[in-house]
């Protein structure tokens, strides 16, 4: 009898302890916090704090973070370009910064969404876990020809900077119809 009821003590405790024990890695964990926090408005480093707008080219300053964008290669629907008169991110600008601040470094690097997923490794949709990034466009062994990429939190979604006029925002992951894959940063 003294056995079971420590067996069901102990089976009780690891329960508990699953129930709140984070669900994946510390930094993966870090990145979903930081995004949701940023889509939410709070403070961050390199931004006061408030709504952050889409800006083509945005985030892509030396620096991690919101930034002037630029109207080169703009063709967005607002006219004329406001990205070089407002500040703040495009897509993979997001993404940079997130895990800038997530894995304090600059870990992403400059560039685009295609710079970005070459230094990630793919994971299939199952073992996608918060944190990941989900890229949309087409990746193959020697092409990768992507156009976006999304912060994913479970649930069938990704927190996201999709298009002018839009601000940081939470989107299902077949909001876009192409796409590409889940990928993790394993640094």
């Amino acid at each position: 009898m003294a056995r079971a009821v420590r067996l069901a003590v102990t089976a009780g405790v690891l329960v508990l302890a699953a129930g709140s024990a984070p669900l994946v890695g510390g930094e993966l964990n870090r990145v979903v916090a930081i995004a949701r926090a940023i889509e939410s408005g709070q403070k961050q480093a390199r931004w006061p704090g408030g709504a952050i707008p889409y800006v083509w080219g945005g985030g892509h300053a030396k620096k991690a973070g919101p930034s002037l964008g630029t109207c080169k290669g703009y063709h967005g629907s607002i006219k004329p370009c406001p990205a070089a008169t407002t500040q703040g991110l495009d897509c993979s600008g997001l993404a940079r910064w997130v895990y800038q601040l997530a894995y304090e470094d600059d870990v992403l690097g400059g560039g685009n969404t295609d710079d970005h997923v070459r230094r990630l490794r793919k994971v299939t949709p199952a073992a996608a876990r918060p944190g990941d990034l989900v890229f949309y466009g087409k990746i193959r062994k020697r092409t990768v020809k992507t156009h976006h990429v999304g912060i994913f939190i479970g649930g069938g979604r990704m927190i996201n900077a999709l298009r002018t006029g839009t601000t940081i925002r939470t989107d299902r992951v077949t909001l876009l119809p192409d796409l590409a894959g889940y990928y993790r940063y394993e640094g």
